[in-house]
């Protein structure tokens, strides 16, 4: 029996809309939004409808019927689920995707518009490789102070679908090498592999590691300390500056790498400097993994939308292929992993009830 698989994969500045057949692409489609569409809303959720009526429009435009669609997988969002599983998409999901419980991320709308054009259809919805996946070694969770705990907050499913195919290319399983997967896109998350567990990562969404287009990452704490009672900013405003309104576009004015790589090229020096402080800082990360893992590395993978950037790419591997080879893979890869685990949940896998 021939199968086909919606997948919906929303991202900060995007949604990725991905339709297969067995495991065929048939319709591949990225929907960009700049950073002024998507800041107007205060809540994820309030994004939920125009994302919703994005996918379903190009669908339309594709001539697609909905109705021959066996099942519909949602990127994975912030949950309480720490490991790699399949998950059937239920209402309880749904309602803690919906008040942020866990966080706000705009994956969290995988699963909430995968449910909504599921339901009617009487077929089911998936989630799988939540962004907050925990596989942390236990002395990666001290932070320096005791009230705070260090979080699993990462691109789970970009990393580890690269991470594997990486590994499928070599002919070795992910579970025997220890590898360095930086995932560059909206945020820049970068994790230490050791035998196919996420033993590091820099928490992404909270502001932690290397800034990116539109995430401040890791601050100066003391100034932001300060920053934070000097009495002109809000709570809001200050969330706001650190994940969404940070990183290039808080220097630059846009989320859209290839708008600052063509800002360099045309001789803009503040666009230059951002430029290459973004390498820097995605470098560094990198070598913070290296020390994680003692220095036993197989590979350094790329991956990501940023990935897609010869330039960035290039700069990076000066930078660090002294560690390991540096591979890239830019990040369609996590559209089939995504549509791979509703071929194989319709196959028979173990579907695991949210609860």
């Amino acid at each position: 029996m021939e199968y086909r698989v919606l997948v919906i994969a929303p991202g900060s500045t995007s949604t990725k809309v991905y339709v297969c057949k067995d495991g065929e692409k048939i319709i591949e489609e990225t929907i960009t939004y700049s950073s002024t569409c998507t800041s107007k809303y205060s809540k994820i959720y309030d994004q939920f409808q125009f994302r919703k009526e994005d996918v379903l429009r190009v669908l339309r435009e594709k001539n697609f019927d909905l109705n021959t669609l066996d099942a519909i997988v949602g990127r994975g969002g912030l949950l309480d689920l720490a490991k790699d599983e399949i998950y059937r998409v239920n209402e309880l999901m749904i309602n803690n995707l919906k008040s942020g419980i866990q966080g706000e991320h705009a994956s969290n709308l995988g699963a909430i518009i995968a449910y909504s054009i599921a339901n009617p259809l009487k077929i089911p919805a998936f989630t799988v490789n939540s962004v907050t996946i925990d596989e942390l070694q236990d002395i990666a969770r001290i932070s320096g102070m005791p009230e705070i705990i260090r979080k699993s907050r990462f691109h789970a499913l970009g990393q580890k679908s690269a991470a594997k195919r990486y590994a499928e290319s070599i002919g070795k399983d992910y579970a025997d090498l220890n590898l360095i997967v930086a995932y560059l896109g909206g945020g820049v998350s970068v994790g230490a592999h050791k035998r196919g567990k996420v033993i590091d990562v820099n928490n992404a969404l909270d502001g932690d590691g290397p800034f990116a287009t539109e995430r401040a990452g890791g601050l100066p704490v003391g100034d932001l300390v300060n920053l934070c009672y000097s009495g002109k900013y809000s709570h809001q405003e200050i969330k706001k500056m650190i994940t969404g309104e940070g990183g290039i576009t808080a220097y630059l004015g846009t989320s859209d790498f290839r708008k600052l790589e063509m800002k360099v090229n045309n001789g803009n020096k503040n666009a230059k400097d951002v430029f290459d402080a973004f390498i820097l800082q995605v470098s560094k990360e990198v070598g913070r993994c290296a020390a994680v893992l003692s220095g036993d590395v197989n590979a350094v993978i790329l991956t990501g939308g940023i990935a897609y950037s010869e330039k960035a790419v290039d700069e990076v591997k000066k930078r660090v292929s002294f560690i390991a080879p540096v591979i890239c893979l830019p990040g369609e890869y996590e559209l089939l992993e995504l549509a791979d685990a509703g071929l194989r949940a319709l196959k028979g896998e173990e579907i695991k009830e949210y609860r």
